[in-house]
């Protein structure tokens, strides 16, 4: 008589579970093979946009200033002979100039702006009046600046603007203002800064928000009022946010083309022409493609020297908490 024996079960499988989990333990190679990658997997598709839509575009342009071309023959190598046409270029150099003069003056009424209005939201106004102001200054920023453009030339036209008409009911004459040179570039530097301080104003909201208020109680204490108040505790404090504040506001002013191209097509004469309007109308309307790039890889190198003066200058200036 034979005596079976039985084995309990899953006995004889539990040795290859063991190995299987083993295999794909976070410690074992596989593990850490997949630890590795796995982040590269997700960051892949935003990578591949990235290099397609923006890294290859930078690469070409940079290329292509050393080339000149029209897109209806072959691209030809000239070597640095496109730098050195925009350099003898007057155009060119009252479009650089043009930019500077308009960079100086928009950024300052920008940050100024934004800056008084933030400090008077802040303090003055009860908090539901906070939002709705910080609604309202940042409104401009989503509109499309053509069309904010377009509207601006008709509030500013000589004849039937909204602007003439008001100054007449308290006996100014009517001013010219897209047709001068100063009055050209104040609408422009205008409405560019209407449009665009309520991000800054943003910023210096949420700057504002982050100092203790200890800070203002100690400085009140000490004498400190009114403006020495601002001058003394919330300035410096708020160098921080300044910094980002004025680097973002010189890149997009150094940009600047919407405005100027629709209110004026950077007249009377060249008195608002930019750099940008410039690298428009060498690429799209005389089909100098290796100039414009040429033009557009002189700004790139101007903004970032800028950016670096201003975070070297920050050493000094910023204060950290």
């Amino acid at each position: 008589m034979s005596t079976a024996t039985s084995t309990p079960t899953g006995t004889g499988s539990e040795p290859g579970r063991r190995q299987s989990a083993h295999k794909t333990a976070p410690g074992s190679k596989r593990g850490r093979v997949q630890q590795r990658w796995l982040p590269w997997a997700f960051l892949a598709p935003t990578i591949a946009g990235m290099g397609i839509f923006t890294l290859l575009p930078i690469i070409a342009s940079i290329a292509l200033a050393f080339f000149r071309w029209d897109i209806i023959s072959a691209p030809t190598f000239v070597g640095f002979d496109n730098f050195a046409e925009v350099v003898q270029d007057p155009t060119v150099r009252v479009s650089f100039l043009n930019t500077i003069v308009f960079v100086i003056v928009a950024v300052a009424l920008q940050l100024g702006l934004a800056l008084g209005l933030a400090i008077m939201v802040q303090e003055k106004l009860p908090a539901w009046l906070r939002v709705f102001f910080r609604s309202a200054f940042f409104f401009p920023l989503i509109l499309s600046a053509a069309s904010v453009s377009i509207f601006m030339r008709y509030l500013f036209n000589e004849q039937f603007g909204v602007v003439n008409w008001l100054l007449s009911i308290v006996g100014i004459p009517a001013v010219p203002w897209l047709t001068t040179p100063t009055g050209s570039a104040a609408v422009v530097i205008l409405v560019y800064v209407w449009q665009n301080f309520g991000f800054s104003f943003l910023l210096f909201i949420g700057g504002l928000a982050s100092i203790p208020v200890e800070t203002y109680e100690a400085a009140s204490i000490d004498g400190a009022t009114g403006w020495r108040k601002h001058w003394f505790v919330t300035l410096p404090l708020l160098s921080p946010t300044t910094l980002v504040a004025s680097v973002m506001a010189i890149i997009n002013a150094l940009q600047v083309f919407d405005q100027p191209y629709v209110l004026t097509r950077g007249g009377p004469g060249d008195s608002t022409r930019t750099a940008v309007m410039v690298i428009f109308e060498s690429a799209f309307q005389r089909l100098e493609f290796g100039q414009a790039s040429a033009i557009g890889v002189i700004l790139t190198l101007i903004i970032m020297a800028i950016t670096a003066a201003q975070f070297r200058l920050s050493k000094r200036f910023v204060f950290y908490q």
